[in-house]
This record gives C-alpha cells, structure tokens and sequence, in this order.
C-alpha cells in the first residue's frame, strides 16, 4: 500500500510539472536568457518619454558661462522627467523677459520657471500666468519676491548671506578697502550681494557700475581706471566668472597688489584659483538652479507635491577655493558646475 500511494504521489507531481510548463510556468532560478524580444525591449522603455508636459524657462540669462550650465541643467532635467523645454533667455533686459513670459503664457505651457532680476518688470505677466493656472518657481533672483509674485517656491542662493560670508572671508584675508563690481543695472540681486558683503567685511567697500558681460573690453578698463585712481583698494570682488576675467587682467594692467574674489564659477575662474590670481568663488551652484525647477514642476503638475515649506530652496553658497579647485575642475569642464 505504502509503495502503491508513494507511486500515485510521483504521478501526480510529474503531472503538476508539465501542467506548469504548458501554462508557462518558469523556474525562478532559471537564468536563460529565452526571453522574446517583444519583452526585452519593454524593460528598457523610458518610463519618463511623451509626458505630454511643456516648461519653459524665462530668465535674464546673457547667454555666457554661466548661464551655460544653468541651460545645461534645465535641458538634463526636462530629458529626464520627459519634458519639452522651451528655452527664453532675454539678456538682462526686464521688458524682453516680461514680453517672453506673455509669450510661453500664450502657448498655454503647462509651468513656468523665472529669474527675477527686477520684479516690478515681470509681475503683471507673471499675474497673466497665475490667473490662467500656470504654476510658476523662481530661480536665481527673486527670493525675496516670489512669494508676492505667487511662485510655488525659489530655488537659488540668498544674495545678502553669500555676499556676508564673502565679506568676512576677504576681511580674514587682510583686505582694508574692497571694491564691488556690479555688471548689471537694476538688478537688485547684485545690489544685495555687494550689500552682504559690505556687512560681512565690517570695513570700506565701495561699488563700481561697469558696462557689463556685452562689453568686457569696457568693463576691464572700467575697472582698471578705478585701481589707478584709488591705490587704496587692495581687494576686488566681481559677481559674475567673465567679469572676474576682466578683473583679474584690470588688477595686473593696473600693478595693483588688490586680492581678486569672485562669485560664480567657470573653467577659467577655477584655473585662476589654482594659478592663485583668484582666492575663492562664491559657488551658488547655479546646475541645481535649471534643473530643480524641472523637477518641482513635474511633481507639482502630476503629484500635486510642493516643495520648499514656505522657505526657499537655498542652493548656497559654498566655496571654491585652492583646497577643492582640483575637485570642481573637471566638472566645471563638462558644464555642470
């Protein structure tokens, strides 16, 4: 009897086996790679493609190196979130960059994402934006207004406490009297760095209005004209890597000693740094500035998340200096620092 069942149970386990493999059963241990193309190519479909979604970002980028990377970050951002991205730079010019928010609120985009170098410029159209439903972040400029402009939040460094923290760097460095090179008029970000450094230095500092990123040959003997009249100053801070060039060429046409500090980084600013003709860069990390607004839009458009708690999104400062040149370099080099 014992021998009869244990045949009977043989039997009917080898049945439950080719029922299993008719059904399509399969061996978890099995590591064949019998899998038909029609399933291999679907595990490597991007889940993120043909969202349907358009952002745009409007900023008052000049289109130089910084504003290169923080392109490259919003183009990273919108491939991977599966996003079309509409580019609109307007080269510090206030009304282009309220007439381009009209424009991408024209389109219907499905979010917005906005430097605010001057607010009163840009906040009737980003009014248009939030009464036709259009969900907008701030970036860059404009901490201390997106809030007032309807911005879910900002994402970007507070230009008072980076300036500050500059300050107190230049001031350990020895420097007496510090000059303050502001390249761009009404734009109140720069104002409030300049501020935060005067604060942070707890000495002289004196700004210096220079023609700007569309004529660095000006800017440069600008700047070299103002060393030669004031032999005092013996320390620069520039607030953009291309106007830090300028400077660093403005202190040696001048034969002033002056420390040169800068705010931003670029390829170049990180090779002056390491050759010791700039001691630091304030690092604002401007990539997080393209790409995080992507991000937060998508999640806010799909999820309906919100991020920030009711503060802004701080992306510095930190600083680059000899002790982690090296580090950054390479990265700066492939455009996302």
């Amino acid at each position: 009897m014992r021998r009869r069942l244990g045949s009977l149970g043989l039997l009917v386990a080898f049945a439950l086996a080719i029922f299993a493999v008719g059904c399509g059963g399969s061996n978890n241990n099995n590591t064949s790679s019998s899998a038909s193309p029609a399933s291999t190519s679907s595990d490597n479909v991007n889940l993120t493609q043909g969202s349907g979604l358009t952002f745009a970002m409007v900023t008052h980028s000049d289109e130089g190196s910084f504003w290169s990377v923080v392109k490259k970050g919003a183009q990273a951002a919108a491939k991977a979130e599966g996003v079309k991205l509409i580019w609109s730079p307007s080269n510090n010019d206030p009304q282009k960059e309220a007439q381009l928010i009209d424009a991408a609120v024209s389109q219907k985009v499905d979010g917005l994402a906005v430097s605010v170098p001057n607010a009163d410029a840009i906040k009737g159209s980003l009014a248009k934006a939030k009464a036709a439903g259009i969900p907008i972040i701030t970036l860059n400029s404009g901490v201390d207004d997106y809030k007032a402009l309807g911005a879910i939040t900002h994402v970007g460094q507070t230009e008072e406490i980076a300036g500050k923290a500059a300050g107190a760097k230049l001031k350990a460095a020895g420097a007496k009297k510090v000059l303050c090179v502001i390249h761009e008029q009404n734009n109140i970000g720069l104002t409030q760095r300049c501020q935060g450094v005067k604060e942070g230095f707890g000495g002289a500092v004196t700004n210096i209005q220079v023609k700007g990123t569309a004529d660095i040959a000006t800017t440069q003997t600008e700047i070299k004209s103002k060393l030669q009249a004031d032999k005092s100053i013996d320390g620069v801070i520039a607030l953009n890597p291309d106007i830090a060039a300028a400077t660093v060429t403005a202190v040696k046409g001048a034969s002033s000693s002056a420390k040169v500090a800068t705010f931003d980084l670029s390829p170049a600013v990180i090779k002056d740094i390491k050759a010791g003709d700039v001691m630091f860069a304030v690092d604002q990390q401007q990539y997080l500035q393209g790409y995080l607004p992507i991000v937060f839009l998508k999640l806010f458009k799909e999820n309906a998340n919100t991020v920030g708690g009711g503060q802004p999104v701080l992306t510095g400062p930190g600083f680059v200096d000899k002790s982690n040149a090296a580090t950054v370099e390479k990265l700066a080099g492939q455009g996302t620092r």
